[in-house]
């Protein structure tokens, strides 16, 4: 069902703020106008429910987009529209279609008694594309949209040759956009040549490294400081990642379907690489217990790590509490018993309580929502910090896409759906331009990064020379193991 909306958005970034106001609901501004149909009437129109857009044909949603001489676009209504318009369109095609609306309303203006508006409409056309630029600058990385962005401002420049603040305005949208895509492009590349061949991590151990080689809390035996790294390195991660690629999470299933707009599935990399460090930190977690020899250092690990999912919590970083929470609860630590006995595991039940999957993790999103209401109140950066569960999120995306259709049985554009998805991406985002405020410690930043992780195989094996297989279930996997790891030998 569709997640009941907040009553009021977090501070995000002036980009975003710009774009989507104080809040997120689609709500008809005053001043702001109205374009489209009533309650009813042909496919064209636009349908409106208690001042709110809810659905209207793809075209007149276009020309819903494009300002009038006496009309320009709620700021939310043209986030929410560029954003979701990629699951029906590429782009460039939309930039097309804009470029004929505004070539068919300059002519109406040049041909009619309102000549003299033609200033005031190219400065809003401009408007709209400088919106469109900050807020989707890699909407333009593709030669036909960055054609049809050229064409339409050429056209808009000739509606005000006398004093040239349109081409000024132009200019300066133009150079910021250029900027916008140099800086992208030079992280992808870098991002590129620092990506590892299978897994974000270093290498992985088929056998048990010497008994020497240092582990985590040789490193850093602190949980509030490897939790605060932990989080630097969150927030490092997840700011690669923008408002479209997380649309590709329902562009891509749309050409899975044989959409005619197929996703660019290059763009999913940073949400990929999101992902594999979520699974690499539990690899590591899982590694750096099975590793240890003696059952008193076990003990010892996995209390330190439960400590350690405790402070990210604490600190609203529940994407690295539960990757932690995984790797402890992976088969090959779950049945250390005898490690686990001597463990104090009142607050790890504390901590499997809020990640409870039972009621769709009911504990986890009363959590996550006292987290925002935390960081929409907050005075200090500390306070701001909001890392959500990305599978979770994820999967919120994939089932609101899938459970409501994108058209209506008149025709029309299910828009009421496309408001909710913006409104959970735009919080996403809000969440992800929140700067980290605690000091970075490369030492442990490195370890956490590179350190080696065993395989599952070999978590197995570490797993069952510290104890033993206790029935005929692991008597039987172990025994196959062996053989397998013989016969490789």
């Amino acid at each position: 069902m569709l997640l009941e909306p907040q009553e009021t958005m977090p501070q995000t970034s002036v980009v975003f703020s710009s774009i989507l106001g104080p809040s997120c609901s689609g709500q008809v501004q005053p001043g702001m106008g109205e374009r489209g149909g009533g309650a009813g009437g042909g496919s064209g129109d636009l349908i409106f429910q208690d001042g709110r857009l809810i659905s209207g044909s793809l075209e007149a949603l276009m020309e819903h987009l494009v300002p009038t001489v006496d009309y320009y676009p709620d700021r939310t209504y043209i986030f929410t529209f560029l954003l979701s318009s990629r699951v029906f369109m590429p782009p460039h095609d939309l930039l097309a279609r804009v470029g004929q609306i505004c070539v068919e309303q300059k002519q109406q203006l040049e041909a009619g008694p309102e000549k003299a508006k033609l200033k005031s409409f190219s400065a809003k056309i401009v408007q709209l594309l400088k919106e469109w630029t900050e807020a989707f600058p890699y909407d333009f990385q593709d030669e036909k949209a960055m054609a049809e962005l050229k064409a339409i401002t050429h056209r808009v420049t000739q509606c005000d040759e006398e004093n040239g603040t349109v081409k000024k305005a132009i200019a300066q949208m133009t150079q910021s956009l250029l900027l916008s895509l140099a800086a992208r492009s030079q992280l992808q590349e870098l991002r590129e040549k620092l990506r590892p061949p299978a897994v974000d991590k270093g290498p992985i151990l088929k056998t048990k490294p010497p008994a020497a080689q240092k582990d985590i809390l040789g490193v850093c035996c602190d949980p509030l400081v490897l939790a605060q790294q932990l989080t630097h390195i969150e927030l490092d991660r997840v700011s690669s990642i923008y408002p479209e690629d997380l649309m590709q999470i329902v562009s891509h299933m749309d050409s899975l379907d044989n959409h005619r707009c197929r996703g660019d599935l290059t763009k999913t990399y940073s949400l990929e690489a999101y992902d594999n460090w979520f699974n690499c930190l539990s690899m590591l977690v899982a590694t750096e217990v099975c590793r240890v020899v003696k059952k008193k250092h076990r003990t010892r690990m996995l209390e330190f790590f439960i400590d350690v999912a405790r402070e990210c919590f604490n600190i609203g970083n529940f994407n690295s509490m539960m990757a932690i929470i995984s790797g402890m609860n992976l088969s090959p630590v779950a049945r250390l018993k005898k490690t686990w006995s001597k463990v104090k595991t009142a607050k790890f039940d504390v901590l499997e309580h809020h990640m409870d999957p039972s009621s769709n993790f009911c504990n986890y999103r009363t959590a996550l929502q006292g987290a925002t209401q935390r960081s929409q109140m907050a005075n200090s950066s500390r306070e701001k910090i909001v890392i959500p569960v990305f599978n979770l999120f994820v999967k919120d995306i994939y089932f609101l896409h899938k459970i409501h259709t994108n058209h209506l049985p008149n025709g029309h554009i299910n828009f009421k759906k496309f408001w909710e998805i913006s409104r959970q991406i735009h919080e996403f985002m809000t969440w992800t331009q929140v700067e980290c405020p605690f000091e970075k410690d490369k030492k442990i930043q490195s370890y956490l990064l590179t350190a080696p992780i065993y395989s599952e195989e070999a978590l197995f094996v570490a797993s069952f020379e510290s104890e033993g297989p206790e029935n005929h279930m692991e008597k039987d996997s172990w025994k196959t193991l062996r053989t397998t790891l013989l016969n490789r030998a």
